[in-house]
């Protein structure tokens, strides 16, 4: 089984995205595709199912997400983190995407 797989489940008023399979930054431009088609509704993109997720595919999925808001979910830490530095919130942590000098002294 190569490459990805998006599937679309509507339940309560939005549209949750799971993803299955391998997202790098080719099959991120369909993600960002069909997240294009849903302007106007709550979305959510579950990443629990991925098999493989290259760090290519936050630099082209942010440039969607910094504008309209989509619940992240089953990220791991290292990708969290990643979005956060592109400035998309992921709404678990409650860090800023980037580090203070205030952050750094009080460690």
């Amino acid at each position: 089984m190569a490459g990805l797989q998006i599937h679309r489940e509507e339940t309560a008023g939005f549209v949750t995205l799971r993803l299955e399979g391998t997202l790098d930054g080719k099959t991120a431009e369909e993600v960002q595709t069909s997240l294009s088609t849903l302007s106007g509704r709550e979305v959510v993109l579950d990443f629990t199912h991925l098999r493989e997720f290259k760090d290519s595919a936050v630099g082209v999925l942010t440039r969607g997400l910094v504008e309209r808001p989509v619940q992240l979910r089953g990220l791991a830490t290292h990708h969290e983190r990643m979005f956060r530095y592109f400035g998309v919130g992921t709404g678990t942590s409650k860090r800023p995407a980037y580090y203070t000098p205030e952050d750094i002294f009080l460690a």
